[in-house]
């Protein structure tokens, strides 16, 4: 998967959440806590950058209609469960996670908030999905 088809459905994933609850509340501006496996932002510019045109070519820009909050692990796994703990408790209206372990994290912390996750090999067999089909019975590339 070329990285603009990646940050594409990373955005359309995090934002299909952010739409469902703003037809809610249309004045909250939504907010977005990503799990990032590196230490800071400097390290994961790249893909932040990414991360932010994606969600820009949606409409959503930071600091305007969406908040994005980044909390970073610098390759220490065990931290992930701090991040996702702090994340939940602001709370945030969707997690972000870049990594299995992330993903593990966030699914530990939360049964109510959406989680996004990318980077995970086999999301069956580490129960962070039941299947791979959506609800009609499509299945999910």
């Amino acid at each position: 998967m070329q990285r603009r088809e990646f940050v594409t459905l990373l955005g359309g994933a995090a934002a299909w959440p952010l739409a469902a609850r703003g037809q809610q509340s249309s004045s909250k501006i939504p907010v977005v806590g990503v799990l990032w496996h590196a230490g800071s932002e400097n390290e994961e510019a790249i893909n932040l950058g990414a991360v932010r045109q994606g969600f820009k070519d949606l409409g959503y820009v930071e600091g305007q209609n969406i908040k994005l909050i980044n909390t970073f692990a610098a390759e220490q796994y065990e931290r992930f469960n701090a991040n996702a703990a702090e994340l939940v408790a602001l709370p945030v209206d969707v997690l972000v996670a870049v990594t299995a372990p992330a993903a593990l994290a966030a699914q530990r912390a939360t049964i109510t908030i959406p989680i996004v996750f990318v980077g995970s090999i086999d999301p069956v067999q580490l129960k962070l999905v039941e299947s791979l089909h959506d609800r009609a019975g499509i299945l999910l590339d």
